[in-house]
């Protein structure tokens, strides 16, 4: 009723005040919306098409609400295109819905991601302008306001500023409103797109967190609340406690991709390789079914993203026919559609190298051909660099190890110069650890020891960034490695014990625990180790020379050695 006494209001004082002149204002209202490269057509919904339940009341035309309702459910599932043609069909059908335009702006801040380029920040800068003109009311306005802080001066203010502008003006909607479902959930995302990413008190995640699961209850099957406290909850300290939610997400947006991948983010952090591989099967199909259905002129990176965590979790299972299985895959594609960029695109022959130590294969890694300009992505790029400078030390091939050093140097100045810190630090502890290994093959022991005790401390002070499960090498795991090549078992295993609380079930860093308990003479801490690995590989049928080598162990040294409180 609200929405209709409204506008006829609005309608009668345009009537009479500008009887001739309104038909000219909608009509350069509409030529100024055609000239916005909006994403239109029929929405893509693969599998049941269910993407969870949301209810968020507004005052515009009845007869569009189940379009922005399944608009909101699929921005909460980061299913941002479908989103924003969804959102755009809403203002087809009644152009005086400030939400819809809302809804757009929304769909292209990707905030957990990356700052949206010049192009994206014109046309979410354009559609909120239209939206301006639009009768609205004050909780409509309110949020129109929000998102408009994000881009509000785009060229004249950094991402960051603008991006806690947002936050805190959500805060504001959220306190106001506290009987606002949606203002929870998109302050609550807004504190994690904040969040100092070297801050390992996760004051930001814990406040969220609070937040979500306080109105989980009263909307079990709201896809927002589940997939955000996901998000917060994704790191060593807090993942034990999104367990639950990670089981259900899947459930409650079964139709997509990234709800289908967004639960191994748990499972990773805790260790639970066989959860995560059935949760990375299911998106990575659901993306190819999404990529079919619209002809995608190429894979889309929700597909590979999805492989990546695959492929970690298989080496994790110590199962080297399938991660290689999805290598061979990921070789017959020449063409990624990127959201996120190419950072697994190019993780997945590194990860497979690295984890098997196999330092020639390293050595010689190359980029895969691709559509992908590679200079365009120093963080992903350095990667490679990265593996090849271990992989040439390892082997004693120091000339080689000492050019890739520069090149690292290079994208990291890069990456300061595009103000990414966190990124430019990702690369600064591989050059740190790469210029360790390089210093120990030359022999400088101590100096190798000191950087790679550097770098090891700085990953620690740092979180890992959701694009990938994992480090492609954990820094801690190793200085573990280093020291037991420099005869110093304990101080390896506490560096191996220390690595194994953030990233629990890893297979090298319990192998490498088991070396050095062995090492130091400790059997049974020795035997609990080699028993947790040969747990790992149980279902994998791995044939990897650590399993057969754990194998050996406990057969010679019995059995009993299982658990560490016998």
């Amino acid at each position: 009723m609200k929405y209709y006494l409204r506008l006829l209001l609005v309608f009668s004082l345009l009537s009479f005040l500008f009887s001739t002149s309104c038909q000219n204002k909608n009509s350069s209202q509409n030529v100024e919306l055609a000239s916005i490269e909006l994403l239109r057509g029929e929405i893509t919904l693969c599998g049941s098409g269910e993407f969870g339940e949301v209810n968020f009341s507004f005052y515009c035309n009845y007869e569009t609400k189940e379009t922005f309702d399944l608009a909101l459910s699929l921005l909460h599932s980061f299913e941002y295109n479908e989103a924003e043609k969804a959102f755009v069909q809403v203002i087809d059908q009644d152009p005086g819905c400030p939400m819809a335009y809302w809804g757009v702006a929304m769909s292209i801040y990707h905030s957990l991601w990356f700052a949206p380029g010049q192009n994206d920040l014109i046309k979410g800068s354009n559609i909120l302008k239209l939206a301006e003109s639009l009768p609205q009311t004050d909780r409509e306005r309110e949020y129109l306001e929000a998102i408009g802080s994000y881009y509000n001066d785009w060229d004249k203010v950094d991402h960051k500023t603008r991006a806690l502008r947002y936050e805190k003006m959500m805060e504001q909607i959220y306190l106001k409103n506290k009987d606002d479902t949606e203002a929870a959930i998109f302050y609550a995302l807004a504190l994690k797109s904040t969040a100092d990413p070297n801050d390992k008190e996760y004051v930001n995640q814990k406040k969220a967190g609070q937040i979500l699961e306080s109105i989980f209850p009263d909307q079990p099957n709201h896809p927002g609340i589940a997939h955000y406290i996901i998000h917060n909850y994704d790191n060593p300290v807090l993942a034990h406690m999104a367990l639950p939610t990670a089981r259900r997400y899947a459930d409650i947006a079964p139709s997509s991709a990234h709800a289908q991948h967004m639960p191994s983010h748990i499972f990773t952090r805790l260790g639970l390789w066989e959860e995560s591989i059935n949760s990375n099967i299911h998106s990575a199909s659901a993306a190819q079914c999404y990529a079919e259905e619209t002809e995608l002129d190429g894979h889309w990176d929700e597909e590979v993203h999805a492989m990546d965590y695959l492929v970690y979790a298989y080496l994790q299972q110590g199962d080297n026919v399938r991660a290689n299985q999805q290598y061979q895959y990921l070789q017959t594609i020449d063409k990624l559609v990127s959201l996120t960029g190419p950072y697994n695109f190019g993780a997945i022959p590194i990860r497979i190298a690295l984890e098997n130590k196999q330092w020639d294969k390293a050595a010689k890694l190359e980029q895969h051909p691709s559509n992908i300009n590679w200079a365009d992505y120093p963080w992903e790029l350095a990667l490679t660099h990265f593996a090849r400078a271990l992989g040439a030390s390892h082997t004693g091939d120091i000339e080689a190890a000492e050019k890739e050093v520069p090149i690292l140097r290079t994208l990291n100045q890069q990456l300061l110069q595009e103000g990414n810190t966190y990124m430019a630090n990702q690369v600064l502890i591989q050059i740190k650890s790469s210029e360790a290994w390089l210093a120990l093959a030359k022999g400088n022991k101590e100096e190798a020891l000191t950087l790679m005790r550097e770098a090891a401390e700085m990953e620690d002070l740092t979180d890992k960034h959701p694009k990938t499960p994992c480090e492609v090498l954990p820094a801690r795991e190793l200085l573990g490695d280093m020291l037991l090549e420099l005869d110093n078992p304990d101080a390896a295993l506490e560096a191996f014990e220390k690595d194994l609380k953030d990233h629990p079930n890893r297979f090298n860093g319990i192998y490498g625990a088991a070396i050095a308990a062995n090492k130091m003479g400790e059997t049974k801490k020795s035997s609990f180790y080699y028993t947790q690995l040969l747990s790992l590989v149980e279902n994998s049928g791995s044939d990897r020379p650590e399993v057969i080598e754990a194998e050996n162990y406990l057969s010679q040294n019995g059995s009993q050695f299982i658990s560490m409180s016998q």
